[in-house]
């Protein structure tokens, strides 16, 4: 998958768990408060009956009143009595955290029954019933939640993994689709492009007016523009899968020829170029370096302004290319290098340039470090194993 493919494919996927996950905490929680709800309606039947004990037994401390002035006790269960200012008269609670409001809860690990009482015996108006919560019910419904949890959760995963993946087919056929015209249009500009080059390079340009030789050097640069699109279209859908011929290159060199190649192009711009070379030698695929450098200076021009200026540095280890441009926002530096990216609309292209620099530098372990701002230009390193002993004997 390309980068946005991915990126697509991970936001529907965490919106589709993160709304069944979602909808699962409220089927766990609704399952749980009727389960709960169960286990009261169960337990009230009991404390009802507690309840009518505890009143006779009220009822006969009343009358015998102040002869009798022991508190009814039941080993069954515990009680309280208050008055109807909800002020306590006696307690044998041990969670005197009391609800006037409900009838049957739970807290602190026991469950309340409230009862109203139509006579007030010892003048209380409310009688609490307490007995310690069997917790069994509740660790048997967190069990089955839990299993419910990983079992749907795996079943879920799935489906939405094969939910994600038809969201993101549309996108990724329009890529093959692409891809597919990139390949044919290749095959179809390979003998106009290289006519042109042809053309052009039989072409003097000394023997012409100055009028006529503004022409030539515009038919120039468009011929190496697009050339360099086409080198670019053919390493994609030709030459990528190619077995490698790695030599020792001097990439001194190697600039000096790229540089030259571009030197029509950094006229057409009224670019000035600086360049501070130092002798390197880099064992690879001479064809692959050439179309690093190529995009990377490509991408230079392209997005310089008019008359800015482009620095090309190599030191052994590290080549720099610095360019006066448009520069970059710190979100369009982490899509830069997918495939069909593109800066802007301004300029054109197909947006593949820093797609076959990332390819390539990865294929030699090559890193890429890219700063830039917005307005002031960017800079674009990248990091390599020199061939330090073949350095030496130069």
């Amino acid at each position: 998958m390309l980068r946005s493919e991915r990126k697509s494919f991970r936001r529907f996927l965490a919106l589709y768990m993160l709304l069944m996950l979602g909808i699962f905490l409220l089927s766990a929680l609704f399952y749980y408060r009727n389960e709960e709800r169960s286990m009261l309606i169960a337990q009230k039947e009991r404390m009802i009956d507690y309840a009518a004990d505890q009143v006779r037994r009220l009822k006969a401390l009343h009358e015998a009143f102040p002869r009798q002035n022991r508190y009814p006790r039941d080993a069954r269960f515990r009680s309280a009595i208050y008055d109807l200012e909800y002020v306590q008269i006696f307690s044998t609670l041990r969670d005197n955290r009391v609800d006037f409001l409900r009838d049957i809860y739970r807290t602190g690990g026991y469950i309340h029954f409230v009862k109203l009482l139509d006579s007030y015996y010892l003048g209380a108006k409310y009688l609490f019933i307490e007995v310690p919560e069997d917790r069994r019910w509740w660790t048997t419904t967190l069990t089955r939640i839990l299993i419910a949890g990983l079992l749907s959760g795996v079943f879920l995963t799935l489906l939405g993994v094969y939910l994600a993946r038809l969201f993101v087919r549309p996108m990724r056929r329009s890529i093959e689709l692409l891809d597919d015209f990139i390949q044919d249009t290749t095959h179809e500009i390979n003998t106009p492009v290289h006519t042109i080059l042809a053309n052009v390079e039989m072409i003097d340009p000394a023997g012409l007016s100055e009028r006529d030789r503004r022409r030539f050097e515009r038919i120039a640069v468009a011929a190496r523009s697009v050339s360099t699109l086409y080198e670019d279209l053919k390493f994609l859908t030709l030459e990528q899968d190619r077995p490698l011929q790695e030599e020792r290159i001097d990439l001194e060199q190697l600039l000096e020829e790229r540089l030259e190649y571009f030197e029509i192009l950094f006229r057409s711009k009224a670019l000035q170029l600086h360049r501070d070379l130092v002798p390197t030698v880099l064992r690879a695929d001479r064809r692959l370096m050439a179309r690093l450098i190529d995009n990377l200076l490509s991408n230079a021009v392209k997005y310089n302004r008019r008359g800015g200026r482009i620095e090309v540095r190599l030191r052994p280890g590290v080549l720099e290319i610095v360019d006066t441009g448009v520069g970059m926002s710190p979100q369009e530096i982490e899509e830069i290098f997918e495939r069909y990216h593109r800066f802007n609309d301004v300029e054109g292209g197909f947006g593949l340039g820093l797609d076959i620099v990332r390819r390539i530098a990865e294929r030699y372990g090559m890193r890429i470090e890219v700063q830039s701002r917005k307005g002031e230009g960017t800079t674009m390193r990248v990091y390599f194993d020199a061939d330090e002993t073949e350095r030496s004997k130069k």
